[in-house]
């Protein structure tokens, strides 16, 4: 399963990433990566570290296992796993490539006021591209369950939470105030009808 893990890793970074990124490019002229900002330490930086350990410890997962350096994790290891791992990274490969439309970014820009959206995937999760994600790298370390992939899959769930808890809805808040809040009132944070902040004063 290493082979297809990896083959699947690649198909991944292929399409969510470098195909959208090419034709954000080409509509705005940027990238839309925001690269890892911030001091050291801060939620910025670790959100952004994270993120990155995470995509190489599960491209290391399935080179340490075709290597024979690690073994997998016998719990984990079967046909069960195996079966339940495809089916978890196509859900959440179509899932993050439905939600991606014309929002794409990574990382905070404090000079960008992006528009608001509300609509489509939007209007189920706050933040669907990352909810989508969740399940896409689980499915990957079924593939390959040993301790590299389940420290990568760890490792994007911390990110995600400090990224969006720490750095991104603080952002929203401030550059699009009541708005914001009113849909966070809402929409839940990364699945439907959960992770709705309490309410709280926010810029006009």
């Amino acid at each position: 399963m290493a082979l297809w893990a990896l083959a699947l890793y690649v198909l991944y970074l292929a399409l969510a990433f470098g195909g959208r990124t090419l034709l954000q490019l080409r509509s705005t002229g940027s990238t839309g990566f925001k690269g890892i900002s911030g001091r050291p330490l801060s939620a910025e930086w670790t959100g952004g570290v994270l993120f990155v350990a995470a995509f190489l410890l599960i491209l290391a997962a399935p080179l340490l296992g075709l290597a024979g350096a690690l073994e997998p994790v016998s719990v984990l290891d079967g046909s069960i796993g195996y079966a339940l791992g495809f089916v978890l990274f196509f859900a959440g490969l179509a899932g993050t490539l439905l939600a991606m439309g014309a929002s794409w970014r990574i990382g905070v820009d404090e000079a960008e006021r992006t528009e608001l959206v509300t609509g489509g995937p939007f209007a189920l999760v706050r933040n669907p591209i990352f909810s989508a994600m969740v399940p896409a790298f689980l499915g990957l370390a079924l593939l390959v369950p040993n301790i590299a992939s389940l420290a990568g899959f760890a490792a994007l769930v911390v990110a995600l939470e400090v990224q969006v808890r720490l750095v991104e809805e603080p952002y929203l808040l401030r550059a699009h105030g009541a708005r914001y809040a009113d849909y966070a009132s809402r929409v839940g944070r990364f699945v439907p009808g959960l992770g709705k902040p309490k309410a709280r004063s926010c810029p006009s």
